[in-house]
């Protein structure tokens, strides 16, 4: 069984490299974002992700059909699937200018934000952190940022919701900056990178394989 993958990139080296088209319910939700830049990042990540999936699976992308359907509204958003390949987890997301993917067998979750220098916002602090992960991120905005995308990525993965950020503590994760790698925490692993102000993670069951384009 192969391992889960990671892919991640700029939008614009992700769409010159991947193709493919979108289903009428994304190319709906594509249609209502207002700047063009966040339609392009959609668009990207949701292309991705098939491209993710389809290496796993030996097919073509254009195979591959994303699925989105709440629970509870039952509107096109939720967490992502595939009509034709179920059993494979995938998880996307994106931040201006920047997407990431991920498809594995088992539990998936990717999470990508922009983070720059400066004190962290004291609200999501309160909102996210345990008081051991608030003492060792301090007044460290990067440090910040990177527990939450670690927390969004559980998010995706269905294990933790919003509401509960603060039952989860990974203080025992480093925040070493700039970091780019792969460890384990309770069963998890963690895949993580950096580039420029982008912050990313994929938690996957099994190690994945991480590639990132344009370098």
């Amino acid at each position: 069984m192969s391992p889960p993958l990671a892919v991640a990139g700029h939008t614009d080296e992700v769409l010159d490299v991947v193709g493919g088209t979108l289903t009428d319910a994304e190319r709906g939700r594509a249609e209502r974002f207002t700047r063009k830049r966040d339609r392009s990042d959609f668009v990207a990540a949701h292309l991705l992700v098939r491209h993710c999936a389809a290496e796993i699976l030996g097919t073509r992308a254009c195979m591959l059909t994303v699925v989105q359907r709440c629970e509870r509204c039952g509107a096109a958003h939720g967490r992502p699937w595939l009509a034709e390949a179920p059993d494979l987890s995938i998880s996307l997301a994106h931040t201006s200018g920047y997407v990431c993917a991920v498809a594995g067998y088992g539990r998936v979750g990717v999470d990508a934000e922009h983070a720059t220098g400066g004190p962290a916002d004291e609200a999501l602090t309160a909102l996210a952190l345990t008081p051991a992960e608030a003492t060792m991120v301090g007044r460290d905005n990067r440090g910040l940022i990177r527990q939450w995308v670690r927390k969004e990525a559980l998010v995706k993965r269905g294990e933790l919701t919003l509401d509960r950020l603060r039952e989860v503590d990974l203080s025992d994760l480093p925040l070493d900056d700039g970091m780019s790698g792969a460890q384990e925490w309770r069963g998890r692993h963690f895949t993580e990178w950096t580039a420029g102000t982008v912050i990313a993670t994929a938690v996957t069951d099994e190690p994945a394989k991480l590639r990132l384009l344009g370098g």
